[in-house]
């Protein structure tokens, strides 16, 4: 049956697919809450999603680095729940959407993840190359990532994996997209062993979480519908980064799905990761 847009559209909160529930046209609070404060330089309010990811990956590395100043308070925001929603959520990142960072030493806020990467490089002076060539590139690819995950995500995963119906005309657009975005992530990686340069920067930190999870068959179970094993250097590249300490970490926070030992729901310390963990912590009464 073919739909006929009406002359002014009007929202149906019913109609949307897996988060309906959470999906509104306006913008704002919706209910007040303080946004919680621990005690280091950095707050950071977030769920592990691949674009939370990017970001908790970005502070395990620059702590991994040696950067003490880059100590962080991980909040998870439950945005099933709409906590994004939240008065404290919202001062922080008008579009409450996560990830959202308060940078306690100076009161500067930071939203979008790539505008946390980058502020973040240039605050610690490392994943961002001095040199222009190579700067240039990575921020090539950095912004590269930003303009097409949301073909990604929005796109083929949503019509693939979350929409009520299946419909073969999105589908097939948006597999097409992210099959082209495979190929030119397979060809850069053909000449470079990483995304900016041959040294691992912003830009596949920014990437990782979003093609890594895809090529691992961690989001929307599309590996063998999109031949992702084809993509030879991309494999090579997402093998890579995916053993790194700081990435397998970062992967952790603020994780409420999964392995409960690889949950690290909040996390305050870096002990956290070997104490705090949800197996470790789960109450006896919690699902």
């Amino acid at each position: 049956m073919t739909y006929e847009p009406p002359k002014i559209w009007s929202w149906d909160s019913e109609n949307g697919g897996k988060f309906a529930n959470i999906n509104r046209p306006v913008a704002g609070a919706t209910h007040d809450k303080d946004r919680q404060v621990g005690k280091h330089p950095f707050q950071l309010y977030s769920l592990a999603t691949p674009n939370g990811v990017k970001v908790t990956i970005m502070f395990e590395e620059l702590l991994a680095a040696g950067h003490t100043g880059a100590e962080y308070d991980a909040w998870i925001i439950n945005i099933q729940e709409g906590e994004q929603f939240s008065s404290g959520f919202v001062e922080v990142n008008p579009n409450s959407k996560i990830p959202a960072l308060y940078d306690e030493t100076n009161g500067v806020r930071i939203f979008e993840s790539g505008a946390i990467l980058l502020y973040l490089a240039e605050k610690f002076g490392s994943f961002l190359p001095a040199d222009p060539k190579a700067r240039a590139e990575t921020m090539n690819w950095l912004f590269w990532l930003q303009g097409s995950a949301p073909y990604l995500g929005g796109g083929f995963g949503h019509f693939y994996a979350y929409a009520p119906e299946k419909f073969e005309y999105p589908i097939n657009r948006f597999a097409m997209e992210t099959k082209r975005q495979l190929d030119v992530l397979d060809r850069r990686l053909a000449e470079s062993k990483y995304l900016g340069s041959d040294d691992f920067s912003i830009a596949d930190m920014a990437t990782y979480p979003w093609y890594g999870a895809l090529v691992q068959n961690l989001v929307y179970d599309a590996a063998e519908f999109l031949d992702v094993k084809s993509y030879k250097n991309l494999n090579r590249w997402v093998d890579d980064i995916a053993a790194r300490p700081a990435v397998i970490r970062g992967k952790m926070v603020n994780k409420s799905w999964g392995d409960e030992d690889q949950q690290l729901r909040e996390r305050h310390d870096a002990s956290d990761f070997e104490n705090r963990t949800w197996d470790k912590i789960k109450p006896a009464d919690a699902e």
